[in-house]
């Protein structure tokens, strides 16, 4: 292996591993940590779309012709971001008005990082024994689909506003007041867009 992804991996492993140790510390302190977010993912449509995305990228990963994806690192891509990237996009803009913690933004970005590239490159240096050639194109592509992701799983209707995002209101993560998807399907069609053309371009 090149010495530089050796340094890259140390690096990144090391900020994963102080993220890790300032959530341990206080989980209660960090959305992610509370019973509130995890009730707020929970919802039907939600799990319904993360399903849904979630067999589509997987039963069609040994089909794409990349040899990088496979059944298990697009089962596991898929659990990281549907789990933390909801409230990784939150966190970040609550984090540039100034409304939630330095420490909560920084363990956001690692885990962001982690989830749509670090995880990848890990998993392929276990299988392959050699950092990926695709890592560098892969950080910026999986980053564009889990910030995307992140968007798409924050809709929300609200009486008297319309569609916004769920951590435009004051109380995220906790439930909105309605719940339904059908008013949310066009702005949906927008964000599942990423995902959509992700597979697809491996077939025209």
């Amino acid at each position: 292996m090149d010495p530089f992804f050796k340094y890259y991996i140390a690096a990144w492993a090391m900020a994963c591993m102080a993220a890790l140790a300032l959530f341990l510390r206080q989980p209660a302190a960090f959305a992610i940590g509370r019973r509130a977010y995890w009730h707020f993912l929970a919802q039907p449509w939600k799990l319904a779309t993360f399903a849904a995305a979630a067999t589509l990228i997987t039963v069609v990963a040994p089909y794409t012709g990349d040899h990088t994806w496979d059944y298990f690192d697009a089962i596991f891509m898929s659990v990281l971001c549907f789990a933390t990237s909801a409230w990784v996009v939150a966190t970040l803009f609550l984090a540039a008005r100034g409304r939630t913690s330095w420490k909560e933004a920084y363990v956001a970005v690692c885990a962001w990082l982690f989830s749509a590239s670090w995880s990848y490159d890990i998993y392929l240096v276990w299988r392959d024994g050699d950092y990926p050639i695709t890592w560098f194109a892969n950080l910026f592509a999986s980053s564009v689909i889990y910030l995307a992701a992140g968007c798409f799983w924050n809709l929300e209707w609200q009486r008297g506003r319309g569609v916004i995002f769920s951590f435009m209101r004051d109380g995220w993560p906790s439930r909105p007041a309605d719940s339904s998807f059908l008013p949310l399907l066009g702005y949906a069609a927008i964000f599942a867009l990423p995902v959509v053309m992700a597979v697809l371009i491996f077939f025209v």
